[in-house]
């Protein structure tokens, strides 16, 4: 029958855990003997039950292990300290290393610079001399070049420029004559009328006849 996984979790009922306890307990002091025994080492086992009651086992004094495990806790504790403050020294001279090189990589920058600028040419050989003005040479080279290809290419910018200006012109130019060829509208003049000053009044003459209408004669 195989046994089912136990698990590990606090026991509510009292009872069950007094048994439990004291079967484990005794599993745990007869374990430590036998590893005391068939190693030869040196164990030392503290227990205190729920009721606070002391149940112990030590392979020879549990006080002088107990006294031999707090020398060991120093011991390491102090090791411990002192490889860090190792590390921390040795980090710090790394630090003052490096910042001493950068220093003098910045004290030769400024040297140079200087001597590129014709000072402090005191001190310096005819090969060292050589030197800066091969040196001066080459940045002046290196200048015009930039330089030139600047110009360059702001020639090249105002040349396309007045090609767009151009090509616009002879547009404007184009649409000009087409306009220019378009037939003009006709101007037809104006006549006017001659109104009299005066108007002509006419009289009309009218009659009231009664009675029958009379043959008039025409002639």
């Amino acid at each position: 029958m195989v046994r089912g996984k136990t698990q590990i979790r606090r026991i509510e009922n009292a009872s069950s855990r007094q048994v439990t306890f004291t079967k484990r307990r005794n599993g745990l002091l007869k374990k430590a003997f036998e590893l005391s025994v068939l190693c030869d080492a040196e164990v030392a086992l503290i227990v205190f039950s729920p009721t606070g009651r002391l149940y112990e086992f030590s392979s020879s004094s549990t006080k002088k292990i107990i006294e031999r495990y707090q020398r060991n806790a120093n011991d390491l504790g102090t090791n411990s300290n002192k490889a860090t403050t190792e590390e921390n020294m040795r980090l710090t001279q790394r630090a003052k290393e490096e910042a001493a090189t950068m220093m003098k990589k910045i004290q030769l920058i400024e040297d140079s610079k200087r001597m590129l600028m014709g000072e402090g040419l005191e001190s310096c050989t005819t090969d060292e001399l050589q030197l800066i003005e091969d040196q001066v040479e080459q940045s002046l080279r290196k200048i015009k070049t930039k330089k030139n290809q600047l110009i360059k290419e702001q020639v090249d910018q105002l040349k396309m420029q007045g090609r767009v200006i151009e090509q616009k012109n002879a547009e404007l130019h184009k649409k000009l004559e087409i306009m220019s060829e378009l037939p003009q509208p006709l101007h037809l003049p104006i006549i006017q009328e001659d109104v009299p000053e005066k108007s002509i009044i006419v009289d009309v003459e009218t009659e009231l006849v009664i009675g029958l209408p009379e043959r008039r004669t025409v002639l």
